[in-house]
């Protein structure tokens, strides 16, 4: 016999950015919950509104799986006595496993033989199991909890009611004072309360009284609705699936609605009616066929039709005050000059330690034209660099980005070229903030990626300084982010300078400056270990194996481009058959090499012929792989290093390089630590677990 299982947690309403992660941990750990009381089920379907997280299971086992378990005991020769008699470890092992001596049998493990006892474990009732669900609702994360009333649990907003239901039964528990039952709730305003008499029939008596409980039917109710819309009026609704899913997270029961606003507020900026309409009133933003931003607007009811024109007015008044306030601002801003909002940063604290944004901005220009000189680039383009760098923080002190602070870099850009700027250097200033999330779109121009990273290079040294690093979950300055994005901007523009470089331009700074920080090795290595957690997680992302990832960054990240294509061309290797003979050659260099005399090599007291064929490969070698190194070809990096196989496994085989005669083994152990050096180059190929079949 099965029975369905159903739990709904009522609440408060959620914020919508919790709702989707909450509900992706309820099925990880319903499902992880079911298969470790050994309770088989059909299948298990959660729910999440604002105001609920649920979760059905369908055709649950009325009682655990027995299962035969086999349980290990001591060795042997511990288990038995001389006399071939069971010990007291024997003997208590098998009571504590509910057995007696005569159930025990052996079997060799690795070599040793070990007791062994088999115990069948009948399984308990399902509905004895069940209460214990409690637990997975309490250890359900959030983002940010609260407290309430008396109650001493943290959750994101208040419990008010809690449905358990095995069948027709009430699972009997209770968390913060609200005890489990068979009533739900319908919609807050539309809808009444629900007596359940079974789990199956949750989802059609909530749809009933006014609640769409599955998200994927919210979502497609909304996408049918301004389908339908596009249909009837021939126009554009470009959804993005961020906005879509929060909100479909903000309604229990959507109702699509379009509405219109003064069609003179177009000569706003078009980023500044989308940020209005969709960051503030998430609303979805309409355009022709053409591509044409329109005076309308498309928004979800959280209810049915009924007096939905009030609504529209509504709506269509809460934006028109927006967009008022956009248009005054707009028109403020651009009465002023960049020099004016230049000297409010003066006013600005950025960080307490760190000074103003004038002072930050001050350092980004220091910054970006250093890097810009290391990358060679030509004098007009290093003015552009400078210029962008001096008033990439300008629309910060703006009305338009005070307001709306989603705007800052868009502002810049737009106010930039009313105030007669470059075009390119305007456009830098959009781009400095770019990427805005980990995996977000990075700069294309130069100057927006050289800006961008000396911003952010400043904010992580000089945060990093002042002592506030990254614990945990909390990373208030989003110094992670920043990090990876140096990191993929570097490789994407295919920059050949080594991070550390940039790390010592950016430390000369702030050890130049009157600022209350103490720049030492401590911080330098600090900052050496953030960064290559960040580049070890931008490896993962890959898919490069771990044992690669420290093959390629026991020394330092360097030029991160060339270190990814060094993991890609390892990634591929250690699965390769045919470089086993050159992995063993080299990693057994690595190996001897930690004996090693840092002497230089004198190559008139070699005894063999193959001493003197290493030292010469080693040398042709050598110079061949710093041609590859400084092209930055990985591959044929690794295959130059590679010619020194052979001659490698010669030398090993013909010679004792722990020779009883001292001078001639520290000869033969300095050569293999010259070699040692440049494999190392390269990477730590001893790190490397590598996978062919031997």
């Amino acid at each position: 016999m099965t029975k369905g299982i159903l739990f709904e947690i009522g609440l408060e309403e959620l914020p919508a950015r919790f709702i989707y992660n909450a509900e992706k941990q309820l099925a990880t750990k319903t499902k992880n919950w079911l298969e470790k009381l050994r309770i088989s089920f059909e299948s298990i379907t959660t729910y999440s509104t604002p105001r609920r997280l649920a979760v059905l299971i369908k055709k649950a086992a009325e009682e655990q799986t027995t299962i035969e378990e086999e349980a290990k005991g001591p060795a042997e020769k511990i288990a038995k006595d001389e006399h071939g008699d069971w010990t007291k470890a024997a003997i208590g092992f098998t009571k504590g496993q509910g057995k007696t001596t005569d159930d025990i049998y052996t079997k060799e493990v690795k070599g040793t033989n070990y007791i062994f006892v088999k115990k069948h474990i009948i399984g308990k009732r399902t509905k004895d199991l069940l209460p214990s669900f409690q637990s997975i609702i309490e250890s359900i994360q959030f983002a940010n909890n609260m407290r309430w009333a008396e109650e001493t649990i943290r959750y994101a907003r208040p419990i008010r009611w809690l449905v358990a239901l095995y069948g027709e039964h009430v699972i009997p528990f209770e968390i913060a004072h609200v005890k489990t039952s068979n009533i739900t709730y319908g919609h807050r305003y539309l809808g009444k309360t629900i007596q359940l008499q079974s789990p199956d029939e949750y989802e059609t008596k909530l749809k009933d009284n006014f609640v769409i409980a599955n998200p994927q039917d919210r979502k497609q109710l909304i996408l049918d609705g301004i389908q339908s819309l596009e249909r009837k009026e021939s126009f554009q609704v470009p959804v993005e699936q961020d906005l879509l899913n929060e909100v479909c997270n903000l309604v229990e029961y959507p109702s699509v609605f379009q509405g219109s606003f003064d069609p003179d507020f177009l000569q706003l900026p078009s980023e500044v009616l989308v940020t209005s309409m969709k960051e503030h009133q998430r609303y979805f933003p309409v355009k022709s066929n053409e591509g044409k931003l329109l005076p309308y607007f498309i928004g979800v009811r959280n209810g049915d039709y009924h007096a939905i024109h009030t609504v529209i007015k509504g709506n269509e008044k809460v934006l028109k005050a927006r967009l008022s306030d956009a248009q005054f601002f707009y028109e403020e801003d651009r009465k002023q000059s960049i020099s004016f909002f230049q000297k409010k940063l003066e006013r600005v604290v950025f960080q307490d330690k760190l000074g103003t944004l004038k002072d930050k901005v001050d350092r980004i220009v220091e910054i970006s034209e250093q890097l810009g000189k290391l990358l060679n680039l030509d004098k007009n383009t290093l003015t552009k660099v400078k210029r962008a760098a001096e008033i990439c923080k300008f629309d910060l002190t703006t009305n338009m980005v005070n307001e709306f602070t989603e705007l800052q870099g868009i502002m810049g850009e737009t106010y930039a070229l009313h105030f007669n700027e470059d075009a390119e250097v305007a456009k830098g200033l959009r781009e400095h903030y770019l990427p805005d999330h980990a995996n977000g779109e990075l700069p294309v121009t130069i100057l927006g990626s050289i800006v961008s990273v000396a911003d952010k290079l400043d904010t992580i040294v000089g945060c990093i300084a002042a002592g506030l690093v990254p614990s945990g979950s909390q990373d208030p300055y989003g110094l992670r982010r920043q990090a990876v994005a140096i990191l993929r901007i570097m490789e994407s523009n295919s920059w050949n300078i080594s991070l550390e470089s940039l790390i010592n331009i950016t430390l000369n700074r702030y050890q130049a400056l009157p600022v209350d920080l103490k720049i030492n090795n401590d911080v330098k290595n600090e900052l050496n270990k953030f960064f290559r957690l960040r580049a070890t997680f931008l490896f993962k992302e890959m898919g490069i194996e771990q044992d690669v990832i420290q093959a390629v960054l026991h020394n330092e990240i360097g030029v991160f481009g060339y270190t990814v294509d060094k993991a890609s061309v390892l990634s591929e290797k250690r699965n390769d058959d045919s470089f086993k003979n050159v992995q063993e050659a080299l990693v057994r260099i690595l190996n001897l090499s930690k004996h090693s005399h840092r002497d230089e090599v004198n190559p008139a007291i070699f005894e063999t012929s193959s001493e003197q064929m290493l030292f010469d490969k080693y040398q042709e070698t050598h110079q061949a792989y710093k041609t590859a190194n400084k092209d930055r070809n990985a591959d044929e990096a690794l295959k130059q290093l590679g010619k020194l196989a052979e001659p490698i496994h010669h030398f090993f085989e013909h010679n004792m390089v722990m020779s009883d005669d001292e001078k001639i083994r520290n000869n033969r152990l300095s050569l293999v630590n010259h070699i040692a050096m440049l494999i190392n180059d390269f990477a730590d190929l001893s790190a490397v677990e590598w996978k062919q079949h031997f």
